[in-house]
């Protein structure tokens, strides 16, 4: 999307040499925090400070950096410096006054082109849109609805352009190793070996945009990491966009599991489909208990996709509402 730039220059009184160093963080590792997260550049000479980028995301910005300052002269001892908590909070603070700016924007509508090196990427209907438009402005997403309608292909898309754009330092591929149908002991080679064809349909989004040498780099870098759900226990995950596919096959406890190793400046979309449950009989599926749980948390976001949102071959639509149609009908007694 092609935006004005604007430069923004600002000036932190009282200049304070230990309370500057304390905003901007050890190597400046604050401001390139904020810089990520908001698409900016600064730079700065003592207390003096410019900010370049989108007019209505450099005043954000500034903001964020007066706040910090001010919080600053509050602080004692190295135990209560500025800690990147604290910027993470500010910049999210930030976020919910640009959302509002963005939702009063005809122009925002363009950011939903997701651009890779392989290409633009476009939402092909208005859900899909809406679901680009939700994972660039929440922290947490789940897309919800039958395949082919674009929920993990998109969520990959927005991974990479992240990624790219240096607003994350890593992408993680997850989703549960339940079978449909066959044992995961009559595969052959090691468990890890015995995963990877799970974990195909992530592989294949990334070689599409990122080309094969390159993912197989970043992968060896662990810039890009695929994993089964169970390597994620015990971890928090930090700088990373995340994506959990096909959590309709995780337990209750798996879900809450998976969206607490969140951690700041992080980013997770989860997407399944609820009418294709994999779990044993009598187990209730991940998916369907967070929907009830969270539904009416403000800053998760749930995007339901239908039948029409399909954008395979034409068949595919035509045979995911045939099978809903079909489970809406009553049995007949005869």
């Amino acid at each position: 999307m092609t935006q004005t730039v604007s430069t923004l220059d600002i000036t932190l009184e009282p200049a304070d040499n230990n309370r500057i160093a304390d905003l901007c963080g050890p190597v400046d590792d604050n401001l390139k925090h904020i810089e990520r997260r908001l698409g900016i550049e600064i730079s700065h000479r003592h207390n003096e400070f410019r900010l370049l980028g989108p007019a209505h995301t450099v005043q954000a910005g500034a903001k964020i950096l007066r706040d910090l300052y001010v919080e600053t002269a509050t602080i004692k001892g190295d135990a209560g410096s500025v800690t990147p908590q604290m910027v993470h909070l500010a910049v999210q603070q930030a976020q919910v006054l640009e959302q509002q700016h963005h939702d009063d924007d005809p122009a925002f509508a363009k950011m939903t082109h997701i651009k890779t090196k392989r290409g633009l990427i476009k939402p092909r209907n208005p859900n899909q849109a809406e679901y680009v438009r939700a994972i660039l402005t929440h922290d947490v997403n789940f897309g919800v609805g039958p395949a082919g309608t674009g929920k993990t292909y998109l969520a990959v898309a927005c991974a990479v352009d992240a990624l790219e754009r240096q607003e994350i330092r890593r992408i993680l591929l997850t989703r549960p190793a339940v079978e449909a149908g066959e044992k995961l002991g009559f595969l052959p080679g090691d468990l890890a070996q015995k995963v990877d064809p799970y974990l195909r349909p992530l592989y294949d989004a990334l070689f599409e945009m990122l080309g094969f040498e390159k993912v197989e780099k970043l992968i060896e870098r662990n810039v890009i990491e695929v994993a089964p759900l169970a390597y994620m226990r015990g971890r928090t995950l930090n700088d990373a966009f995340i994506i959990l596919d096909e959590s309709q096959n995780t337990t209750c406890e798996q879900m809450k599991m998976f969206l607490t190793r969140i951690g700041f400046n992080s980013r997770a979309v989860i997407t399944g489909d609820i009418t294709q449950v994999d779990l044993p009989r009598g187990q209730k599926s991940g998916l369907r208990h967070v929907i009830e749980v969270l539904k009416d948390i403000d800053d998760i976001s749930f995007t339901f996709f239908q039948a029409s949102d399909v954008v395979r071959h034409p068949v595919v639509q035509r045979i995911v509402q045939a099978y809903e149609s079909f489970e809406q009908t009553p049995p007949s007694n005869s």
